[in-house]
């Protein structure tokens, strides 16, 4: 099969450093961002007292999230994660700017944080219940075959 004098040895084993080495640089961590922050440039162009919400959202964007009530701020949120094989990702890096505002909409202050300034909040996912049952046709029909009484059929004339 092979020509005489062919050493399979070292084709195979150059085959293996080849699949060993893919399999290496599969596992290499790989970098992606989410979200928004804006830059310290563009921060600089708010002015406390003279900004409302609207001259903010047309300096530095529309925010990534507001918050729950109708007079509270802004918030800008940026997350680099580290994704390193089958693991889950992890942050690596975490930028918000809170920007707040007063009763009348107009901007009070500015606040910078990062992932080392937070603290770790536990989700809980608790779900309530409901009573109602999925039930097909079918079911409904079968279910109520034992559900009467012999009353029912006694009519009272």
């Amino acid at each position: 099969m092979f020509a005489k004098g062919f050493d399979l040895k070292p084709v195979l084993r150059t085959a293996v450093f080849v699949a060993v080495g893919v399999a290496l640089s599969a596992c290499a961590a790989t970098y992606r961002k989410h979200g928004y922050v804006p830059s310290p440039d563009q921060l600089a162009e708010v002015v406390p007292g003279i900004d409302t919400r609207d001259s903010v959202a047309e300096t530095i964007g529309v925010p990534s999230s507001t918050g729950v009530l109708n007079d509270s701020g802004y918030y800008y949120v940026a997350t680099r994660f580290r994704h390193y094989g089958a693991a889950a990702p992890k942050p690596v890096s975490r930028d918000l700017v809170a920007i707040s505002f007063d009763s009348a909409g107009v901007v009070q202050g500015i606040q910078r944080y990062n992932l080392e300034d937070g603290k770790v909040v536990p989700l809980e996912r608790r779900v309530t219940s409901s009573s109602v049952q999925d039930s097909t046709f079918l079911r409904q029909l079968l279910g109520n075959l034992g559900n009467f009484s012999p009353d029912q059929f006694i009519g009272d004339n």
